[in-house]
Formats: C-alpha cells, sequence, structure tokens
C-alpha cells in the first residue's frame, strides 16, 4: 500500500496531478478541494494516498490533507459510491460544509453536485450520517473539538476570513470550530484562531 508521496508537481489538470517522485511520474486523481490546497508546479510538496486496485487497471487517488482522506474512505462504503464518484463529491463541496449536510440530511444541498443524483445523495446521508456530525468530531475524531452553540453564520464568516488570510480550507474551519465559544461573532473566533496559529 502506497500511503504518501514526496515530490514535485509537475502538471495540474481539473482532477487530477502528476507528480515526479525521484524521477517516476505519478498520476493521481485528485478533488478540486486539494487541487486548491496544494501549492505551485514545480513546488515539491506532500500528499496522501489511496491505491485503489481493480480488475481492469490500479489507480491513484490523492488528498492534500487527512481528513478528505478519512471522508473519501467513508464515501466509498456507501452503496453505490465508487472512489471517481467520491472524488466527484468532494469537488462539489466544501468539506466542511459536506459534512454539515450529511449530518442534517441535507439531500437538495448535496444533490446538486454534478453528476450525483438524489437517490445516491440520499444514501450518503442515510449511511453516513450517524458517524458524522456538523463538527465532523465523530468522523475526524477530534476528540479534544468541544460541541458548542455557536451561530453557523458567525463560524462560516471567521472561516472565510482564515482562508483568505492564507490557512488551508480544513484548517480553516476546524480551528475556527474548536476556538468558537457560545454567543462568539465571527472576528472573536478569528482572533483566537490567529492567535492560536502564532500570527
Amino acid at each position: 500500500m502506497i500511503a504518501f508521496l514526496v515530490g514535485t508537481i509537475e502538471e495540474k489538470y481539473e482532477n487530477e496531478i502528476i507528480m515526479d517522485v525521484n524521477g517516476v511520474g505519478y498520476e493521481l486523481l485528485v478533488s478540486g478541494n486539494t487541487i486548491s490546497a496544494l501549492p505551485e508546479l514545480n513546488s515539491t510538496t506532500k500528499i496522501l494516498t489511496y491505491l485503489h486496485v481493480k480488475e481492469d487497471g490500479v489507480a491513484l487517488y490523492g488528498f492534500a490533507t487527512s481528513e478528505e482522506r478519512q471522508l473519501f474512505l467513508k464515501l466509498i462504503t456507501v452503496s453505490g459510491v465508487g472512489p471517481k464518484m467520491a472524488i466527484g463529491v468532494l469537488s462539489g463541496m466544501k468539506i466542511s460544509d459536506l459534512l454539515i449536510a450529511i449530518s442534517r440530511e441535507d439531500v437538495s444541498a448535496i444533490s446538486k453536485i454534478k453528476g450525483l443524483g438524489r437517490k445516491t445523495a440520499e444514501r450518503i446521508c442515510l449511511e453516513l450520517k450517524d458517524k458524522v456530525d456538523a463538527t465532523g468530531i465523530n468522523l475526524f475524531n477530534y476528540n479534544d473539538v468541544p460541541v458548542v452553540n455557536v451561530s453557523e453564520t458567525a463560524l462560516n464568516d471567521a472561516v472565510d476570513t482564515l482562508i483568505n488570510l492564507g490557512v488551508n480550507k480544513n484548517d480553516a474551519y476546524r480551528y475556527a470550530r474548536s476556538n468558537a465559544a457560545d454567543g462568539d461573532t465571527a472576528e472573536e473566533i478569528i482572533l483566537k484562531t490567529l492567535k492560536q496559529l502564532g500570527r
């Protein structure tokens, strides 16, 4: 099993990258979330992987974060969802939004993802709803992240601002959620998060 690769990004496409690892070019299928999180071409980076072996070939999938890979592994356990469809689902929404939609059984939101029908969206919600909650704690085992009554608007505003400040999308949601306290404004969440990040 190939757990991860460290190499240079040679080419980037919509859902695919070519990575040079010690002179060997690896083709990895990736989500839009991973593409946006990766550095520029010719940069050296580490990418987590999942090797999918099937009768007609082998495919290597790449992920910028362990959180995304864990969600991918959950998605491919859903009836009718294969690796390529899982990558499509991950490309269709931010990880944080997808977790919230699954936990709330928001079939309408998930079914808007390109190439995903309503029945598949219903299965994703049905089969994964008990494995996630709005914070992603159950899925990602963030046992140190408290569940609080925080305004989703304030949280989303804080996450957007953190992303604009250069924080990785998934990290921005995780840090913002972990720093949010009851009644916090977006500004208060941002300040606490920046302090934690040493900025």
